[in-house]
């Protein structure tokens, strides 16, 4: 956990942007596999982390505005939690840790609620996203479930995406020692006997070096051969020793933030004339959009950007045809290019979702766009200082979309579909990395993880 002090000056802003009320912030339960005692790994809410900082389950934090007073709410341990879990800390102490002066059991909760519903005070809370913070939240308002959310505090999901959006010194150096973990993992992997492996035993081995170190993967991981699945999960088959491997993982500091990297390797250890071909168009993507990346700067404009450097290359050989910005402006690119050049990043791998992607991602200035690839950007209002992003940009060839694209004839003037028969069964090609944006633009978190053809190549080759 970070200083008490920290977490006392976060909740202090949060209040300071309410006006009154009743604040009710629960932590998550443990979520069974298949009985009670057999539950999933643990991982706390991410605003409930924010504020709080505690990792244990079946907690609660309520502050009264109105009186200026914080109560953590929770089970004390019981005598019997030592035969099974050794000693546990107290109620009062994890309060201590976090700097909250008052505690109480988890059912005051539902007297404290009911007394201000029935004084007409407001209660604030965010939205549910798990089905038992649902049942929680819907026993403590007296309403039926699917009428939780819809009650939720607005004034407080726009109060925390503001704060959470940007991330202090000690966030951002909690976020490099979760990228310096997937830089030992990416060197391990090249390491290991990978060319002979597959997808899950990769996942694994890389699985228990994060766990050996205390860490845990912040999201499934993205490894495979078929890069034009964009979420595509490890499977057994062997790589296919022409192929293009994509690896797309990222992994936890102790603190709970994340990281998020993506590389694709070629798995013969060299890059074909074609493979070359398109990685370099995608690294130009990369290197156009992290020079210009800036405050004041819109997302949504550099994800364009990345699309006109990606059009430009195809288009150099030959499969983009036309002028690249009428392409780019009816989402031509879109066939190589179906999803974002990137997200927030921080307690959540994408940051604050939960909260509603829209609220996070966009504002009154920026809408999202309904074009499909630009649609499914996540992010595309301006950058500030300190916030935390991926830069993603791809290229995929998708055999499906190609031919449903080749059935329109909207697309016949911008995609050259006779010369794209050879790329069927190459995969994709993804480079991402994560930046700060700071007063100067931008830099790159966490250390270096290769990336030019050359070192990648040379990496690859000494691998075993």
């Amino acid at each position: 956990m970070f200083d008490p002090l920290i977490y006392r000056q976060r909740r202090e802003e949060l209040v300071a942007n309410l006006n009154d009320g009743l604040l009710l912030l629960p932590g998550l339960a443990q979520s069974p596999v298949n009985f009670s005692a057999n539950p999933y790994p643990f991982r706390q809410d991410s605003s409930f982390l924010y504020y709080c900082g505690l990792n244990q389950p079946d907690m609660a934090l309520i502050i009264d505005i109105d009186h200026s007073r914080e109560t953590l709410c929770g089970p004390e341990p019981m005598p019997s939690d030592t035969i099974w879990s050794g000693p546990q800390p107290s109620l009062q102490a994890n309060a201590a840790g976090c700097g909250i002066a008052h505690t109480g059991p988890s059912e005051i909760m539902g007297e404290t609620v009911r007394t201000a519903t029935r004084a007409g005070r407001k209660i604030h809370y965010l939205p549910a996203y798990r089905p038992d913070q649902l049942l929680i939240l819907s026993r403590l308002l007296g309403c039926s479930p699917d009428q939780v959310n819809a009650g939720c505090s607005e004034a407080l999901v726009d109060t925390v995406i503001a704060q959470r959006s940007v991330k202090s010194s000690e966030e951002i150096t909690e976020i490099e020692t979760a990228l310096g973990l997937c830089r030992k993992l990416f060197q391990a992997l090249l390491e290991y006997r990978w060319k002979k492996s597959t997808g899950i035993a990769l996942a694994g081995f890389l699985e228990g070096i994060a766990k050996s170190r205390g860490s845990r993967f912040a999201f499934p991981p993205i490894i495979t051969c078929r890069g034009d699945i964009l979420h595509n999960t490890p499977d057994n088959n062997p790589f296919p020793p022409s192929g293009l491997l994509l690896m797309d993982f990222g992994v936890e500091s102790r603190e709970h933030y994340t990281s998020d990297i993506t590389r694709t390797i070629p798995v013969s250890g060299r890059f074909t004339a074609r493979q070359k071909a398109i990685y370099e168009i995608v690294l130009a993507a990369q290197k156009t959009v992290l020079a210009l990346a800036a405050p004041g700067v819109r997302f949504v404009d550099l994800h364009l950007r990345a699309a006109t450097t990606l059009c430009e290359g195809l288009r150099d050989i030959g499969l983009i045809k036309g002028a690249v910005e009428d392409a780019v402006r009816v989402g031509a690119h879109a066939l190589f290019y179906p999803h974002g050049l990137g997200h927030m990043l921080g307690l959540d791998v994408h940051d604050m979702e939960a909260l509603g992607e829209d609220k996070v991602g966009y504002d009154r200035e920026t809408a999202r766009s309904d074009q499909f690839g630009l649609a499914f950007l996540r992010l595309g209002r301006r950058l500030e200082n300190h916030f935390v992003v991926t830069i993603e940009p791809g290229i995929y060839f998708i055999p499906d979309l190609i031919d449903q694209w080749r059935q329109d004839p909207r697309w016949s003037s911008f995609i050259a579909f006779d010369k794209l028969d050879p790329y069927r069964g190459f995969g994709g090609v993804r480079i991402e990395d994560v930046i700060c944006i700071t007063a100067q633009g931008c830099r790159g978190l966490g250390p270096v993880i290769p990336k030019a053809i050359a070192t990648l190549e040379a990496a690859c080759l000494g691998g075993a």
